[in-house]
C-alpha cells in the first residue's frame, strides 16, 4: 500500500488542478469515468488502475508543462478525479485487509 501512495503522494501539481480533482473525487462513479478513461470494459483493481492512471496522467501533464496543442485540461481533471477516487478505494481495501 505504501508504495503505491507514495507514489501518489508525490505527485506535484497546481494547486486549481488538485482542487477541482478533489470536488469532483466526491461524486465520483468508477463504472463510468475509469472505463472511459482506461478505454475498457473490465476494472481492473483499484492498485492496478492507480498506475495506470499514473501513467496516463504523466502524458496529460507532460503535454501541460509542453504547452501541447493536443492537451486537454478536462480530460486531465477527470484523470486526477479517477486518481483521487481510486486511491480512497484503495486505502478503504487494505484497511479492511488489515481488520480481517
Amino acid at each position: 500500500m505504501l508504495n503505491i501512495m507514495g507514489m501518489v503522494g508525490q505527485l506535484k501539481r497546481p494547486a486549481l488542478l488538485a482542487h477541482a480533482a478533489h470536488a469532483g473525487a466526491a461524486h465520483y462513479r468508477r463504472e463510468r469515468l475509469l472505463k472511459k478513461i482506461l478505454n475498457t470494459e473490465s476494472l481492473p483493481r483499484s492498485g492496478e488502475a492507480l498506475i495506470r492512471l499514473m501513467e496516463i496522467e504523466a502524458d496529460q501533464n507532460a503535454a501541460r508543462v509542453g504547452r501541447a496543442a493536443v492537451y486537454d485540461v478536462a480530460a486531465h481533471v477527470e484523470t486526477w478525479i479517477a486518481i483521487v477516487g481510486e486511491a480512497a478505494l484503495y486505502r478503504a481495501a487494505s484497511t479492511q485487509e488489515r481488520l480481517t
